[in-house]
């Protein structure tokens, strides 16, 4: 947060970077939102040129510059080499971000995955600000093209000691999940991504359908392979939260991503959450849809200076 009250932040995607700066007011008073091109597939220092371009915009908005910006990323910044690992855009891996972009925008840096800053967005902005304002610990699951995780404690994103908290995606969860790119095979991620599900249907059916179509065939009653796909997603999603839940103990958690639109996660799927908790078949963990959709990620970001 700046003198002024006001919290800068940047959405860095694969095709664009989103800033943003958020008066005192909240979603009641944004003072900036606009969007630049990454071109990620320019390189590495064009990403940090597009960077500071959407600063300078940001800057002729509002009259000054912070000292301090936040940016939600692809990928995690390691804590111990200071430079990022697991990005989607692939340039930007093995480099020292955070430190190339404080000497280029004479600014303090903050930066965490996007899916943190999803978790991050709920708490302070979304859901669970809404609705469970009393929460304390927040997780922030993603599930859509891959599976991610993000963990929020009293307002604050846990990054963990090697950059790598809430990434829940990558633990075992079962043996018949696709290998996965991270080198191992039986990942969350493997079983109940949207790409994998679809996978799952196309090996049972042998048609090739969109996980939406699949889900409208589940729906209509009629496709024994579509029903086969949703019992998956539904068993396995009890079983993967459920060890969340055992960890870490949650008051909430926000789930996002295109797979999060499948209403029967909130009903059967809760439902095999709690078969799979260890707390004498109560579950008292709110599971629950987020309230700012794409905004989420740039929001977060911008709570990254608080």
């Amino acid at each position: 947060m700046d003198k002024k009250g006001n919290l800068w932040g940047i959405d860095l995607g694969g095709t664009k970077a989103e800033g943003v700066v958020i008066g005192p007011g909240g979603l009641n008073e944004i003072l900036f939102r606009d969007r630049v091109p990454t071109g990620a597939e320019n390189g590495y220092q064009h990403i940090l040129g597009q960077i500071k371009k959407l600063v300078d915009m940001m800057e002729q908005k509002m009259g000054y510059r912070p000292d301090q910006l936040g940016i939600g990323t692809p990928g995690t910044l390691d804590p111990k080499l200071g430079v990022m690992k697991g990005c989607n855009s692939e340039c930007m891996n093995g480099q020292a971000m955070k430190d190339d972009l404080e000497k280029l925008l004479g600014m303090k840096i903050a930066i965490a995955n996007d899916a943190n800053c999803f978790a991050l967005a709920e708490t302070h902005m979304g859901v669970v600000k809404q609705k469970f304002p009393e929460a304390k610990v927040v997780f922030g699951v993603i599930m859509g093209t891959g599976v991610g995780g993000g963990l929020v404690v009293e307002g604050k994103v846990i990054n963990g000691r090697q950059g790598i908290g809430g990434e829940w995606g990558h633990n075992f969860l079962d043996h018949s999940a696709y290998p996965c790119y991270c080198g191992k095979q039986g990942c969350v991620e493997k079983v109940i991504s949207g790409p994998d599900l679809e996978r799952f249907y196309f090996d049972q059916s042998g048609n090739k359908l969109k996980l939406k179509e699949i889900y409208d065939r589940y729906k209509a009653g009629t496709d024994v392979h579509a029903k086969a796909t949703m019992d998956r997603l539904i068993h396995f999603f009890g079983l993967a939260l459920s060890v969340i839940i055992n960890i870490i103990d949650p008051d909430v958690i926000v789930i996002g991503g295109g797979v999060g639109n499948i209403d029967e996660l909130y009903t059967e799927g809760v439902e095999s959450v709690r078969k799979f908790t260890f707390n004498n078949g109560v579950l008292d963990t709110a599971i629950v849809k987020p309230l700012l959709g794409d905004s989420a990620g740039v929001f977060g970001a911008a709570y990254l200076t608080v």
